[in-house]
């Protein structure tokens, strides 16, 4: 039987990826199979070296197709090394960030095109989708007041360099796949505290597939 493939998505500051830290050590104690956490762009050893290259703060240079495709590019290897794998053996994945990020990013904010994006990355992932996304929702002016206050915690990123118009962008581009994906992602409050973020999260997760858990409910 094939695994479950989740996902977690979120402009830059959402709170995203502490959500993630949060909520998989719980699902880990609570649920019967094996759940394995990963992150995009990166993953696996290839792909990590990708990320490095497009994540760079002195690659402002990046064309915005060549960003799409080495994340695209990405994205394949993480699958095959690390994704497919772990749902071949009806296991878990819980992914920060997939397909949805670069059609929020680079179809979106970058105008490259919904269009083009879904092309690349159909080519890229062979039709695997999430089995759900949880996307944490926050104003682009609360994503950028978080990260400059925790830039001596977090990775700083060539994203990071961004107006607010383009993270604004990347919001809206979420908030219309939601719109078009209402059974697939789920939309959290990310202006909440840290633990009702992670708490929601994890309650999504054990309503929807309760017959993985411990206790059968």
């Amino acid at each position: 039987m094939r695994g479950i493939f989740i996902t977690m998505e979120g402009p830059d500051g959402s709170g995203k990826t502490t959500a993630l830290q949060q909520v998989v050590p719980r699902l880990q104690n609570a649920m019967e199979k094996r759940v394995i956490a990963t992150r995009e762009p990166g993953g696996s050893p290839i792909a990590e070296k990708i990320r490095q290259l497009i994540l760079d703060p002195l690659h402002t240079e990046m064309d915005s197709r060549t960003e799409a495709l080495l994340y695209a590019a990405s994205r394949r290897q993480h699958l095959v090394e690390k994704v497919i794998p772990v749902l071949e053996k009806g296991d878990v994945i819980f992914c920060d960030r997939f397909v949805d990020s670069s059609i929020a990013y680079q179809g979106y904010a970058r105008g490259i095109g919904e269009g083009g994006i879904r092309e690349i990355n159909q080519f890229a992932t062979e039709g695997i989708e999430p089995d759900v996304t949880l996307y944490i929702d926050v104003p682009a002016e609360v994503g950028i007041q978080r990260i400059k206050a925790s830039l001596d915690d977090r990775e700083y990123n060539r994203l990071d360099q961004e107006k607010i118009t383009f993270h604004e962008k990347v919001r809206t581009g979420y908030l219309q796949l939601a719109k078009e994906n209402p059974e697939r992602i789920v939309v959290i409050d990310g202006t909440m505290s840290r633990e009702a973020v992670a708490e929601a999260c994890y309650q999504v997760i054990k309503n929807r597939y309760p017959a993985y858990f411990k206790d059968g409910k």
